[in-house]
């Protein structure tokens, strides 16, 4: 199954935590615009079709005026997709704008709502209030959406577990489809960081984070959401394809400055400017080694509810693999079921220094 991804990289304003290569300046959407289609109209053959998953990530695709969108979407051969999903923003989303998604072929939305606090959507630099996401939420029903996805993130600026609780309770009273729950990070070069480092806030202590992590794989298994992949839950059925083909391996093609493709055997990148991908010439490929290909299935797999196929895997590979990985089955937090190396649930807290310790 081979999925697009493209990458619009505008937004309103920068959030403080995103590290993802976005720019509030939206002189040149229109010129993006042109060049998205232009690129796919060179690159469609590099991922062999049909398309089976559309995901229109950012930034803020939401922003993009309806000409803007319609003219993107009719580029984007829809007629095999499965599930054609857009980014928005609350204060992005109204009855005419989810009704004129929806005509365009969307049918997933997954919507950043963060928290429903409205202090601590303030302390990271997020433009909606907690009444304008149940308000853009009940648009996207009303539109007919039946597949809604909403982001949150826990260990925010100011966030006691109390409020966490409360953001998490209302958004299971919502019922959305699909819930991805993040652990805030304080990447390099964010304004967060920045903030962090002059003392003006106040990371949330580990404890504090693991409090919360257990919280919500307990709330939610209680909801009936299954944990599927680290930060990701779902209904029955309605996990994020798209999203799961980066961790199963599956070929996709990404367009736009910023975005990532993987053919199976080389991975290309677009450089992260829009200056460089307006000029054609921001495309690098790197080659994928047998060790590569290997350490990719490692980092990928161990994220989800699956866990690695051993069988997968090469025998010299997976004699390193299982060497690394004793200390790990002797404690527990991994098991082996039926070929499959997986990290348990109240475990993948840790699951970075395990993969890294796996990593051959």
């Amino acid at each position: 199954m081979a999925g697009l991804y493209v990458h619009i990289p505008f937004c309103h304003s920068k959030c403080l935590y995103c590290d993802f290569y976005s720019t509030p300046d939206r002189s040149a959407v229109d010129k993006v615009i042109v060049a998205l289609k232009d690129e796919f109209m060179r690159r469609r053959q590099d991922i062999e079709g049909p398309y089976k998953t559309v995901y229109i990530g950012g930034g803020t695709p939401s922003i993009l005026s309806r000409q803007q969108f319609a003219s993107l979407a009719a580029a984007i051969p829809l007629g095999d997709c499965v599930e054609f999903t857009i980014e928005v923003n609350p204060e992005d989303v109204s009855a005419e704008s989810a009704a004129f998604w929806r005509d365009m072929g969307v049918n997933r939305v997954s919507m950043g709502v963060q928290s429903f606090d409205d202090r601590e959507l303030k302390a990271v630099g997020r433009r909606h209030d907690a009444l304008t996401a149940v308000k853009a939420y009940d648009c996207l029903r009303y539109a007919g959406f039946g597949n809604i996805s909403c982001d949150l993130i826990y260990g925010l600026p100011g966030q006691s577990l109390g409020s966490w609780q409360k953001s998490l309770g209302r958004l299971v009273d919502m019922a959305p489809e699909h819930i991805s729950a993040y652990s805030l990070t304080y990447e390099e070069g964010t304004a967060l960081t920045r903030l962090r480092d002059k003392g003006r806030i106040k990371a949330a202590d580990d404890d504090l984070y693991a409090d919360m992590y257990y919280h919500l794989i307990d709330r939610l298994d209680a909801a009936g959401y299954r944990h599927y992949e680290i930060s990701n839950f779902s209904r029955p059925g309605m996990t994020s394809r798209h999203n799961s083909s980066y961790w199963t391996g599956a070929p996709y093609l990404g367009l736009g400055p910023g975005a990532y493709s993987f053919d199976g055997k080389h991975r290309i990148y677009n450089s992260p400017s829009i200056k460089d991908y307006l000029a054609g010439a921001s495309e690098v490929i790197e080659d994928e080694t047998d060790t590569d290909i290997v350490n990719d299935a490692i980092i990928t797999a161990l994220r989800t509810d699956a866990g690695l196929r051993l069988d997968a895997v090469a025998d010299d590979y997976r004699r390193d693999i299982m060497r690394s990985a004793k200390k790990y089955l002797d404690s527990g937090d991994l098991i082996l079921d039926n070929g499959r190396l997986i990290i348990k649930e109240r475990s993948w807290l840790i699951a970075d220094a395990i993969m890294r310790d796996l990593l051959v």
